[in-house]
C-alpha cells in the first residue's frame, strides 16, 4: 500500500514517513504542490496526505488535481494548522475524506490511515511506539555550549525531538577547550535532519556564539521562530514549548521567559545572585523604559522576521545582549510599538544549575556594561528630520 504526503516543513514530513514505513506502507514526500502533483502521476498512491498552508500554492489545489482534473477516488487525508471552517467545508466540499488539526497525535495519523486504506501485511508487527505529536509549526532552537562536555543533559534532548516533531535543535559550540564538539557529533549522528553543530573554532563568548547560530538557523526556509536556550536546561524544553505556544497564538514578535516566583513555580537561585540580579534589574528596567522583571532568562523565542534586527550587528557587550536586543527592537520600531511586540512570559521552572561560567565579580562587571549599552545605543537614536518649506509651482511643500 502506497502514501504520498505532501507538506512544505520536512520537520513534520521525516517522522510521518518514518512512523508509516515502519507500519510497513510504501511512502513517499513531496514538499510543494507542484512536486506533488508529479509524484502523485508517477507513484499512484493509494493514500494522499496533505497540509494546507503551503507558501506557493495551497494544499486544496492538490485535492482538485486528484478530483477534479485527474477524477480520481483515491482517498485524500488532510493535515493542517488550518482551522477555518470555510476552509474545512471547502475541502470536504471538493471530496476530502479526513480532515485534521495540527497539533495531532502522529498515532491517531496511522489509525485513520488503517482506517481509510486498511493495514499492509507484516511478518512482525512492531508495538510499544512513543506517541509523536505533528505540530503546526516548526521552530528552530540554538544552544551555544563552551566546555558543556561534563554538563550536557544529550538524553533530555534526544527524547524531546523524538517526541515532538517540528523541532530543529542548533548546538553552537563556541570554540570548546574539553570533548564538548565530540559529544555534540555523537549527540547529532542519526538524527541529522533534527540537529546541527555549529562549530566556532575560536570562543566567541555567550553572545557571539547566540547571534551566529541565530542567523544560520535564519536561512533554513521552513522554520517559523527560531529561539536560544541554555546548554544546562536550567529552563527546561517543556517550558520553551510553552513560549512556542505563546507566540504562534498571539500577534508578538519576541517571548520571553522570566524567573520570576509565582504560585506553583520551582525557582531556585543563589541568595547573593538573586540580590545583585534585582539591582541590576532595575537598572535594565531605567535603560529600556520597560518593566521587564527579568531580560537575562536564557529562553526566548522570536518570529522569523525580527532575527535580523535583533542578531544582525555584534553585541556590544558579552553576558547581557538579551538588553541589547530589547533596545534594538525599541530603535527600529519605536518604544510604543515595541511594548506591543515583546510579552515575558513566567516560567514554571528554572534551577541554577553548578558549573555556572558567570562569576561573582563578573556580576558586578555587568554594571558597567549596562553603562556600555546606554551610551552605545543613545548614539544611535535617530535624529529628527529638519522641515524645509519650498515654493513648487506656486505650492508651499514642505518636505
Amino acid at each position: 500500500m502506497k502514501v504520498v504526503a505532501i507538506d512544505d516543513q520536512k520537520l513534520v514530513l521525516i517522522p510521518l514517513a518514518l512512523r508509516l514505513k515502519e507500519l510497513g506502507y510504501q511512502v513517499e514526500t513531496a514538499t510543494s504542490v507542484a512536486k506533488g502533483k508529479t509524484l502523485i502521476d508517477a507513484f499512484k498512491p493509494d493514500l494522499v496526505i496533505v497540509d494546507i498552508n503551503m507558501p506557493t500554492s495551497s494544499g486544496l489545489a492538490i485535492v482538485n488535481y486528484l478530483r477534479i482534473e485527474k477524477k480520481l477516488a483515491t482517498p485524500i487525508m488532510i493535515l493542517s494548522g488550518n482551522t477555518d471552517d470555510k476552509i474545512i467545508e471547502e475541502a470536504f466540499d471538493l471530496g476530502v475524506n479526513d480532515y485534521m488539526k495540527k497539533p495531532l497525535s502522529l498515532t491517531e495519523v496511522c489509525a485513520r490511515t488503517k482506517r481509510l486504506i486498511g493495514a499492509p501485511k507484516q511478518d512482525q508487527v512492531i508495538k510499544n511506539f512513543q506517541d509523536v505529536l505533528i505540530q503546526k509549526r516548526c521552530v528552530g532552537v540554538v544552544i551555544p555550549c563552551y566546555n558543556e562536555e561534563e554538563r550536557l543533559l544529550s538524553t533530555e534532548f534526544t527524547s524531546f525531538i523524538k517526541k515532538n516533531s517540528g523541532y530543529h535543535l542548533c548546538f553552537v559550540n563556541d570554540g570548546s577547550k574539553d570533548n564538548t564538539l565530540q559529544v555534540l557529533n555523537k549527540l547529532r549522528k542519526g538524527r541529522e535532519d533534527f540537529i546541527t553543530v555549529y562549530n566556532c573554532e575560536k570562543n566567541g563568548g555567550k553572545a557571539e556564539a547566540v547571534r551566529q547560530g541565530m542567523l544560520f538557523m535564519a536561512q533554513k526556509e521552513d522554520l517559523d521562530y527560531i529561539g536560544f536556550l541554555d546548554a544546562d536546561l536550567s529552563t527546561d524544553l517543556s517550558d520553551f514549548d510553552a513560549l512556542v505556544n505563546t507566540i504562534e497564538s498571539s500577534d508578538y514578535k519576541i517571548v520571553s521567559g522570566s524567573r520570576i516566583s509565582r504560585m506553583g513555580a520551582n525557582i531556585t537561585k543563589e541568595s547573593a545572585r538573586k540580590i545583585i540580579s534585582l539591582s541590576v534589574n532595575y537598572i535594565i528596567r531605567k535603560i529600556l523604559s520597560m518593566d521587564f522583571k527579568d531580560t537575562q532568562c536564557g529562553a526566548k523565542i522570536f518570529h522569523k522576521d525580527v532575527i535580523e534586527t535583533s542578531f544582525k550587528e555584534k553585541f556590544v557587550t558579552q553576558w547581557i545582549f538579551d538588553v541589547e536586543i530589547f533596545k534594538r527592537i525599541t530603535l527600529k520600531y519605536g518604544l510604543d510599538n515595541a511594548k506591543k511586540m515583546l510579552c515575558e512570559q513566567p516560567l514554571k521552572r528554572w534551577i541554577h544549575a553548578d558549573g555556572s561560567k558567570l562569576s561573582m565579580k563578573d556580576s558586578f562587571k555587568i554594571i558597567g556594561q549596562l553603562g556600555q549599552i546606554a551610551l552605545h545605543y543613545k548614539s544611535k537614536k535617530k535624529k529628527p528630520t529638519k522641515t524645509v518649506a519650498i515654493k513648487l509651482n506656486n505650492d508651499m511643500v514642505t518636505i
